[in-house]
């Protein structure tokens, strides 16, 4: 089953990480690799590494919101990554 909501994690060619959220997965990493997202496209190619399905919209914002937090950012080097 397919949950509308998506929080992905990105790796950049730099070793840097990208988090974003997006209802269409195909549709965004498009827009990535054309260079259409700010800041990733100095930073490519880009590898998904992570994606996190949400039935609930808030939910995956929240989500997304912590992940870009100092303790976000922990947990994604501890348990996602």
């Amino acid at each position: 089953m397919r949950l509308p909501y998506v929080i992905y994690i990105l790796q950049c060619s730099d070793n840097t990480y990208y988090t974003g959220y997006t209802t269409n997965i195909e549709k965004r990493l498009k827009a990535h690799n054309n260079k259409e997202v700010h800041y990733t496209k100095s930073r490519l190619p880009v590898k998904l590494i992570n994606l996190i399905q949400f039935e609930n919209k808030q939910k995956a914002y929240d989500f997304e919101r912590y992940m870009k937090t100092g303790s976000g950012i922990a947990f994604r080097n501890k348990r996602l990554i």
